[in-house]
């Protein structure tokens, strides 16, 4: 069950409000990262898990994504309150001061409704606690860029607060994932065809015009890679050649300058 009390995890003060930065809240409410996501996502994944240790943790973690979804909220609706009233601060955002009242909407910071699509649910823990490292470090990254955006202080304060919880989060989806004890490739249960998975192909060859060149590193050059270059580069360079053939055939024939037209003196060369 659920029961909400009457109060921010964290409290929440603004200065002065900024309609745009309030705008820019929204990606953290509606959004791809944002805190319904999260709480949705872990949420659902409890829901589903036959662990009853890590189900657990899905389900204190999502309940917890629920509060910081209130402490955005809040702190957007009080970003956005001059739109309400205010003509030049409604237009910041006239989807959510028109169709939104000046309040909070669920979108994100570009007016897309929020989606069911952004969640990654596939009933395999050891897979969902790995997208659930990696949204909680999307999501502190989308803190981060909040912040370095932000001008107020105690709204600054707040997203701190925030950012900081998602490595808390990371931290404890690492610690569940390693506790698995399973091996980080080691995922599903058909293992992977012997002669295929050790394959590297270079696939991306060349010189590019920033200067990115066909680099080796610990992922195409350890021990149990075999490196395979190109394979479909011979294709490539063939149809390459016959499109620069083409071209030059297109060319001729548009060339009010051929060789029936050509000055007397080059035809008779």
């Amino acid at each position: 069950m659920y029961h909400h009390i009457k109060k921010l995890m964290y409290t929440v003060r603004v200065g002065t409000p900024d309609p745009r930065f309030g705008n820019m809240l929204l990606e953290q409410f509606g959004g791809a990262n944002g805190e319904l996501a999260a709480a949705m996502q872990y949420s659902i994944q409890g829901l589903n898990c036959t662990d009853m240790a890590r189900k657990d943790l899905l389900m204190d973690i999502g309940t917890e994504e629920l509060s910081h979804l209130e402490i955005v909220g809040t702190l957007a609706r009080m970003h956005l309150k001059p739109m309400k009233k205010a003509r030049e601060a409604a237009e910041a955002d006239p989807l959510v001061a028109i169709a939104g009242g000046g309040g909070v909407t669920l979108c994100n910071s570009m007016g897309n409704p929020w989606t069911a699509d952004y969640l990654k649910i596939t009933g395999e823990l050891d897979v969902d606690l790995r997208s659930n490292i990696a949204a909680e470090a999307r999501a502190k990254i989308v803190y981060e860029r909040l912040i370095n955006f932000c001008d107020d202080a105690g709204s600054k304060d707040a997203l701190q607060f925030l950012m900081t919880r998602e490595i808390t989060h990371m931290k404890a989806f690492m610690a569940a994932l390693e506790s698995m004890g399973k091996d980080p490739l080691e995922v599903g249960l058909i293992p992977p065809t012997p002669g295929v998975v050790n394959k590297f192909f270079n696939d991306s060859t060349g010189k590019g015009d920033e200067g990115e060149t066909d680099a080796r590193g610990p992922w195409n050059e350890a021990d149990d890679i075999e490196y395979v270059e190109a394979p479909a580069k011979p294709i490539a360079e063939g149809t390459q050649f016959e499109v620069l053939e083409e071209i030059q055939k297109a060319t001729r024939r548009g060339n009010p300058r051929s060789a029936t037209t050509q000055p007397r003196s080059r035809r008779l060369r």
